[in-house]
């Protein structure tokens, strides 16, 4: 397995054709908007050497018998699919933020069992591909990004009715080593610090659509791949000469990125899904099922942060006591447990694929994440209750920094006599960062957005809910023929 320094040294070996406000990034490694989010994902590694979390963050190749990442890990059991979520709280307790590695975790198993049942229906040779990529991802410790997300165009439009045919990425040549495909991928989270991204199809598909039923792997920085860094809240805070305060949190981020595949090549060795269009939808079910998972622990473990820093304000103003106070705090740890019992449930009743890791149950992986898609909004909402007003408008660490300026705010911006009012700008603008700055990105939007909006999960609940099977055990109760 890789070191954390080893991990960020590699990245310095790609070149990455990466643009973020108008201009060519040329160290993104060093870059003070996006290194935030690469410590975020360098926790992945780090974790994974501290004896103590050995347990979460690693696990046994069922390839190799090795000692891997969990995050290359092909989930052997219920236990694996419980211990995932469970190192997930852990990251998101560490950094406060999106930690990015999850994608590509996900889309590795749901690729995976998908690849070998598309070869027993079809007599293809993809669960080969896919695990020649697979071997080489753990043996490396590689950093895969998961990019299922087009742009989509005319929502009423097939990908192959658009008016404009790349709006959904497809093939665009074939030749006898591989394909050319173009398109776009967007809100891809991690992208800038992964070394390989695994692309699957956005949506199920019909005849017509051969050319975009496609699934691959190539190198981040291949040939044809541009991105361009998504814009954040407040992200220009990580720039200014005063930024010790003013961001929130100073060492950990998240970010997003919209990649622009233009002919690129991609080996006939490195696809794992070209034209077969009935099981396009496989591979999106199962990488939404276990993404959707996957918010029962890193949206909670970020949470725990955000109900600490709202609990600590509560003593810094000395109004921890309060009834109301109590109240809000409680009420913020039961919707925060039940987004992990949900986490932990779809994890427990998982089942084993034909290829043999284990899929999470997928009805109550979908209740998971339509849950998320609101009890975050609620907590958040509660810590904004709780901070109070000087969570956004304090003044800056710049006018702090001040010395005429200082004793006024050091003075007035005092709660409890034996907090140091620095303490507390600091606890406020972290709250702040959590709930509307940089790192909501990755708690509220991704909570409503990220594996598929709430009415997607809407869908799948209806679909698994079996109604039939209740309609007949009511009528048996009421005696109904």
């Amino acid at each position: 397995m890789m070191t954390k320094d080893q991990y960020i040294e590699s990245l310095r070996k790609l070149n990455l054709n990466l643009y973020m406000f108008g201009k060519k990034v040329e160290n993104p490694v060093d870059d003070p908007v996006i290194r935030p989010s690469l410590n975020s994902f360098a926790a992945t590694y780090e974790l994974a050497e501290d004896p103590q979390y050995q347990d979460l963050m690693t696990a046994t190749s069922h390839i190799s018998g090795k000692k891997i990442n969990r995050f290359t890990h092909m989930h052997q059991s219920t236990d694996d699919l419980i211990k995932k979520v469970k190192m997930q709280r852990l990251l998101g307790q560490k950094t406060a933020a999106c930690f990015q590695r999850c994608v590509g975790m996900d889309a590795m198993n749901a690729v995976f069992s998908s690849t070998y049942e598309i070869d027993e229906a079809c007599g293809t040779k993809y669960h080969e591909n896919f695990l020649k990529f697979l071997t080489r991802v753990q043996d490396e410790d590689l950093a895969v990004d998961g990019a299922m997300t087009d742009v989509k165009g005319d929502r009423s439009l097939a990908p192959s009715k658009q008016a404009d045919p790349d709006l959904f990425l497809h093939v665009v040549e074939r030749t006898a080593d591989g394909v050319y495909v173009t398109g776009a991928k967007a809100h891809q989270t991690g992208f800038v610090n992964s070394h390989e991204v695994l692309v699957m199809p956005t949506i199920s598909m019909r005849e017509g659509d051969e050319d975009y039923a496609i699934s691959f792997a190539v190198p981040t920085d291949s040939k044809g791949i541009t991105l361009i860094y998504g814009r954040q809240s407040c992200d220009t805070r990580k720039i200014e000469e005063y930024n010790d305060i003013d961001v929130g949190n100073k060492v950990y981020g998240g970010h997003e990125v919209l990649v622009i595949f233009d002919r690129v090549f991609v080996p006939n060795d490195r696809i794992f899904l070209n034209g077969e269009v009935k099981f396009a939808g496989m591979i999106v079910e199962r990488f939404a099922g276990y993404h959707r998972q996957s918010y029962g622990g890193c949206k909670v473990g970020v949470g725990d942060v955000l109900i600490g820093a709202t609990a600590l304000a509560g003593d810094m103003a000395g109004s921890s006591k309060a009834s109301h106070v109590k109240d809000k705090l409680i009420e913020m740890t039961h919707l925060n447990e039940t987004l992990y019992c949900c986490g932990i449930a779809c994890s427990s009743q998982g089942t084993k694929t034909k290829a043999g890791n284990y899929l999470i149950d997928l009805l109550l992986a979908n209740v998971c994440k339509q849950n998320v898609t609101r009890f975050p909004y609620e907590i958040a909402r509660l810590a904004q209750d709780l901070a109070g007003g000087l969570m956004v408008t304090q003044p800056s660490e710049a006018d702090y920094r001040n010395p005429e300026l200082k004793p006024y705010i050091e003075k007035y911006l005092k709660g409890v006599a034996s907090v140091p009012t620095e303490d507390r700008m600091r606890l406020l603008r972290l709250i702040e960062n959590m709930t509307m700055g940089t790192a909501a990105v990755g708690y509220l939007p991704e909570s409503m957005h990220g594996a598929g909006s709430p009415q997607a999960q809407r869908i799948m609940i209806a679909r698994q809910s079996n109604l039939e099977m209740k309609k007949e055990l009511a009528k048996k109760i009421a005696r109904i023929k």
